[in-house]
């Protein structure tokens, strides 16, 4: 017979069993999007969205956003151990999430499923970063001297890339996050996704999307 002490430590291995497992090392699931040809129109779209626009020094500190940066943080604290560099992840999540029209808590279950936050993961077809950028992205839209391990360029192709698929598909979430991992048609990972997101990241209860229209992009500020 297990005594009470020992029914309370085997409850408390259980829980942070769950709680780790939530944080798994999982492969990078990226890397078989299609190098499309893109009109011209759509490139200039692209590069304009990606321009150099700083997170502002005291985004973080906005008091609308300050209880939602302040949860994230501690639900992040096991995959990003230093306070102020996982207060900048976040922040800057948020930012480029918020610009492109993503909802950030979609980005977070993006960020989870293709790279477990491992900010220099790289997949099989070299996908790379915490998004899972593809290199043909900088030679498209951007230029050789963007380095997709930057957090900030990384998160901002990420989103942008994203907000392209969804408006390429009608505001058809499902079908953007398959276009996003190549898979598109397939339910394995936007389903994986959603899930990441949904079990991790809702912050209010009904705060996730659904599998249809996102709000158009809106400049942060």
């Amino acid at each position: 017979m297990i005594s009470w002490g020992g029914r309370t430590r085997v409850a408390a291995a259980a829980i942070a069993a769950v709680v780790l497992s939530a944080f798994a090392p999982m492969p990078a699931f990226a890397g078989a999007q299609v190098e499309e040809r893109l009109a011209p129109s759509v490139v200039a779209g692209l590069q304009r969205a990606i321009a150099d626009n700083p997170v502002p020094a005291d985004y973080a500190n906005k008091p609308a956003l300050r209880p939602w940066i302040d949860e994230m943080s501690r639900r992040l604290a096991p995959k990003l151990p230093d306070a102020r560099t996982r207060e900048d992840f976040i922040a800057t999540v948020h930012y480029e999430a918020s610009r492109a029209g993503l909802d950030p808590q979609l980005v977070l279950g993006v960020i989870q499923y293709e790279s477990n936050f491992r900010k220099y993961a790289i997949s099989p077809a070299d996908a790379r970063g915490f998004m899972q950028v593809m290199p043909f992205w900088t030679r498209l839209i951007g230029t050789a001297e963007h380095n997709l391990f930057n957090l900030r360029t990384n998160l901002r192709y990420g989103c942008v890339i994203l907000r392209h698929y969804v408006d390429a598909e009608g505001g058809d979430l499902f079908r953007a996050l398959g276009r996003y991992n190549g898979s598109l048609g397939r339910p394995e990972y936007p389903n994986g996704v959603l899930a990441a997101m949904n079990r991790n990241w809702v912050f209010a209860p009904g705060a996730a999307p659904k599998l249809g229209a996102l709000a158009s992009p809106v400049a942060a500020r």
